[in-house]
């Protein structure tokens, strides 16, 4: 990418903050930093501070929210910035929208930046819809004549028109959230910035706005910065993509190798099953691990809607009986409860021989789920499956989540609901 076409620049970008209290905390803190300050030296809390792993206890008070970000983005391009919770994405965000301060590091920026951060943000809860318009217009350096330009259609996208002379303290968070992201995309800033704050509205709205979102950036030549933990939206939206690990950048490169390196590093080690005490039968045989392997080869705890899967199984043999005479059962239940999907291997007509590695490993071809959270219960019999025969039963043995995607190529993301789907065309 040439220079010329660099709208955003992030140079070596750090935030630290102080755990329990605002500022340092202390006077002598305070004064110490003081005096470094007018002297023309370093900060002194600047060399202290752990990455920012909020699973773990630390020993320090001081955390690095970020530490050494840096990365350009070119006029017209859709960066998807990718994470767990807590890696940072929304204090990143919150700098470059200058909503808080770094600590470290420089951004250069060309044009006018609006921002999605948080449903409500820059909204007086007070003035109504109509003129939380005009307010957010002026903050983004628009003209009233420019803002009145657009005001239909702003309101048409919003869905909003019954409400728009209400005061938005009575709009749902839904509705806000609405009429805020249309006020930031039709008022076409050069750069726009939205978090995770899109989640809110219903689906509907959520596929109304990452087409609008990809309008602009494809026709308007605008940039969009998107935060989301929609795997398949990031891949159809976005043209590049940072992943974020405790507040460091641990990958760049196009969209779809992101999500791909996202999803590999969600799930590095199996489920354990061998500390698991909450399981029944008489333990001839023990599930020690379950890992679901995606259709590249890498095992995740995210798939996506019709992906080919492998369920692999590891286990102990505590009794040495006949492995042909074992009824496996591998069972997919929703949140609710429901089995969407069994696979019992006596009715596959399975028999497991010749197993020398202590390993089973269940072979979907075509994961025919939409896009939800499941989980997995494994039950295993010898010969019959009555309650006297059980073997292992492990009940919740493993959690994992298929992504939606445009499955049948028609630029519409599949919507979420508990069912299974098949392969079809209608003629």
């Amino acid at each position: 990418m040439k220079s010329k076409n660099i709208i955003l620049k992030v140079e070596n970008i750090s935030k630290q903050y102080r755990l329990g209290t605002v500022g340092t905390g202390t006077i002598s803190h305070d004064l110490n930093r003081w005096w470094h300050k007018i002297r023309g030296k370093e900060d002194p809390y600047l060399k202290v501070g752990e990455s920012n792993d909020r699973s773990t206890k630390g020993e320090s008070e001081y955390v690095w929210a970020l530490q050494g970000i840096s990365f350009e983005v070119g006029a017209g391009e859709v960066l998807g910035i990718i994470g767990k919770n807590g890696a940072g994405k929304s204090t990143l965000l919150k700098i470059l929208s200058k909503v808080t301060a770094p600590t470290t590091g420089s951004i250069k920026l060309r044009g006018r930046m609006a921002s999605l951060l948080e449903v409500g943000t820059g909204f007086n809860p007070e003035l109504t819809g109509r003129e939380n318009i005009y307010l957010n217009g002026a903050i983004l350096g628009m003209t009233k004549n420019e803002i009145t330009s657009k005001l239909e259609e702003i309101i048409e996208f919003s869905g909003c028109e019954r409400y728009i002379d209400t005061p938005t303290k009575r709009y749902s968070s839904g509705m806000t959230v609405r009429l805020a992201f249309a006020v930031a995309a039709f008022l076409e800033p050069e750069i726009l910035v939205v978090d995770e704050v899109l989640a809110v509205g219903d689906a509907e709205f959520q596929k109304k706005a990452i087409g609008k979102m990809q309008d602009i950036s494809r026709e308007g030549g605008r940039t969009v910065l998107f935060v989301s933990h929609n795997m398949a939206a990031v891949k159809s939206l976005c043209t590049s993509g940072i992943v974020l690990e405790n507040g460091k950048v641990v990958h760049v490169s196009n969209a779809e190798e992101a999500v791909n390196f996202y999803l590999e590093n969600q799930n590095k080690r199996s489920e354990e099953l061998k500390d698991r005490s909450d399981r029944e039968g008489n333990q001839y045989l023990k599930f020690n691990s379950i890992e679901i392997e995606n259709s590249k080869g890498n095992n995740v705890n995210q798939v996506f809607v019709g992906e080919k899967i492998n369920i692999k199984l590891r286990f102990e043999r505590n009794v040495d009986f006949d492995l042909s005479k074992l009824i496996l059962s591998v069972i997919i239940y929703d949140l609710h409860e429901n089995i969407m999907c069994s696979f019992p291997s006596d009715e596959m007509n399975c028999k497991f021989e010749n197993i020398t590695n202590n390993e089973i490993i269940l072979k979907i071809p075509f994961l025919g789920l939409r896009a939800n959270n499941y989980s997995i219960s494994l039950y295993s019999y010898f010969e019959t499956t009555k309650k006297e025969n059980a073997i292992d039963i492990i009940n919740n043995a493993y959690s994992f989540e298929i992504l939606t995607e445009d499955f049948y190529n028609s630029g519409k993301l599949l919507r979420n609901y508990n069912c299974a789907f098949l392969e079809a065309s209608f003629e």
